[in-house]
């Protein structure tokens, strides 16, 4: 097998997996509600039941959605620039994982393109800024938020929109890294891709799909996958 890019899903594999404290994060979103003729308690439920509903559509239907979507959901205005609250609430929880950086140089090194591909409502500028925070944005090749595209994973057509942005033509020769056997192995699979399962995340019941799919190899850290790679080849 010749791997020409291996493509790199986000939260719980590129970063640590934490417990959210999901009521807490609404509490965040409510401070840039405007405009509003209730109370906060009021706003708090509509942005929970927003979010449930948000990402059962990415689970069940692949829908994209954005921060600005879950606010329509929630029939609530809210003004971006008071986001600043939902941001600083998620960053203790974007930490790239220290194996990261050596990881990506040796792939590149190896003539191995790096791809990222994320399941996200946060905007692109986000998700920048945390790797060039931890000193890794410029080893990424390509990078594709679904908050920027119609799909999310497991659809094929998210996993074609990552494999475009590293320039790579056959799914045959592209490997995607993740911690989801729905999202991230299924879909990954069914795209024709191999794929490698981090299992190392307490993935939500409500937030397990349909299938559970077979991945190609199991590492426990990141650092292990260039021995994968290498029997593959």
């Amino acid at each position: 097998m010749t791997v020409d890019a291996v493509i790199f899903d986000w939260g719980g594999t590129l970063t640590p997996w934490h417990d959210i404290d999901f009521e807490a994060e609404a509490r965040s979103l409510a401070s840039a509600v405007v405009n509003a003729d209730h109370d906060v308690d009021v706003s708090l439920e509509r942005l929970r039941a927003a979010g449930d509903t948000v990402w059962g559509r990415s689970r069940d239907h692949q829908q994209s959605a954005t921060v600005a979507d879950l606010f329509t959901e929630a029939g609530l205005d809210h003004d971006p620039d008071l986001l600043m609250a939902y941001r600083e609430f998620w960053e203790p929880h974007t930490a790239t994982d220290p194996e990261v950086a050596p990881l990506w140089q040796r792939l590149r090194e190896s003539g191995v393109k790096v791809g990222v591909l994320s399941n996200t409502i946060w905007p692109r500028a986000w998700h920048e800024d945390f790797f060039r925070r931890d000193g890794v944005h410029h080893l990424i090749d390509a990078d594709v938020y679904t908050s920027e595209i119609p799909w999310t994973k497991p659809s094929p057509h998210a996993f074609r929109a990552a494999m475009d942005a590293v320039g790579v033509g056959d799914p045959a020769r592209c490997v995607y890294v993740g911690d989801r056997l729905f999202d991230d192995v299924w879909g990954a699979r069914n795209a024709g891709m191999r794929a490698i399962h981090i299992p190392l995340s307490a993935i939500p019941a409500n937030q397990i799909g349909h299938t559970e799919g077979t991945p190609d190899a199991v590492v426990h850290r990141l650092s292990e996958i260039p021995d994968v790679l290498a029997g593959w080849r």
